[in-house]
């Protein structure tokens, strides 16, 4: 099966003073312990706070080249699980970066422990934004029953930071017959989607999804960041409308 990158990976992309992401290598996805031939592309977001220290946002795979190209910039402080989907990859930065904090999405202890990935987490993501990060970051837990996730905020940039809530793929980076299944899931460029997977849950908990929809209207984003597929640099809060429009009534 054959894929293509967000080429050049493991290298610092600037977005905006004090934001930029790093594209990760291929990631797999995996069913009852089997990996399917599905490669996907992963993305990593990273913002430089104002007293230096950095918050590093669903971290890829680690690489050496790209931890010193970061170190350049500042303190490699937070490693983000905003989902109990994304925290393979923190143990590697731990590793190399110890006196960094490891931060827990819900479920995703459970998760690791169960997937033998040794992970020191050190604080819980709770609903208000700590006082580490609460001056230049917002988040809000979006719903999404198993698939649930935190959604982040950089005030400086106006940038959203989304995970798996939207998936925008582009088809003519993808080999088939994964190119049709994404086609068929809506999930792809340049319309984008919700994960296919949170889509149910969303329509049972339409109460909390219009709370944290709303919430995304209230920051104005003017672009938006995403882990999987091409981001979206303008007219954020059109998708968001699009996309989820519905549930926020």
């Amino acid at each position: 099966m054959g894929a293509a990158l967000y080429e050049p990976i493991n290298v610092y992309k600037p977005v905006a003073a004090n934001i930029g992401v790093v594209d990760g290598p291929f990631e797999y996805l995996t069913v009852a312990g089997v990996r399917l031939p599905l490669p996907f592309t992963t993305r990593m977001t990273v913002v430089r706070l104002s007293n230096g220290d950095l918050f590093l946002h669903s971290p890829t795979k680690f690489d050496r080249k790209l931890a010193d190209e970061l170190e350049h910039l500042g303190t490699v402080r937070y490693l983000i699980s905003p989902n109990q989907f994304h925290y393979a990859n923190i143990g590697e930065w731990l590793n190399a970066f110890p006196d960094a904090v490891a931060w827990a999405s819900p479920g995703v202890r459970r998760r690791s422990r169960a997937r033998r990935v040794e992970i020191r987490f050190g604080r819980d993501l709770d609903l208000d934004p700590p006082g580490e990060w609460r001056n230049e970051l917002d988040q809000t837990l979006f719903p999404g029953g198993y698939f649930k996730e935190f959604i982040f905020f950089h005030r400086e940039s106006e940038s959203l930071i989304v995970t798996d809530a939207i998936i925008n793929i582009e088809l003519d980076k993808m080999d088939e017959p994964w190119r049709t299944l994404t086609r068929m899931s809506g999930m792809y460029y340049p319309r984008g989607q919700v994960f296919f997977g949170m889509r149910l849950p969303l329509l049972l908990q339409r109460k909390k999804a219009a709370a944290a929809i709303a919430k995304l209207h209230a920051w104005r984003p003017r672009r938006i960041l995403l882990s999987h597929g091409r981001c979206f640099d303008a007219d954020a809060d059109a998708v968001i409308r699009r996309i989820f429009g519905k549930l926020g009534r």
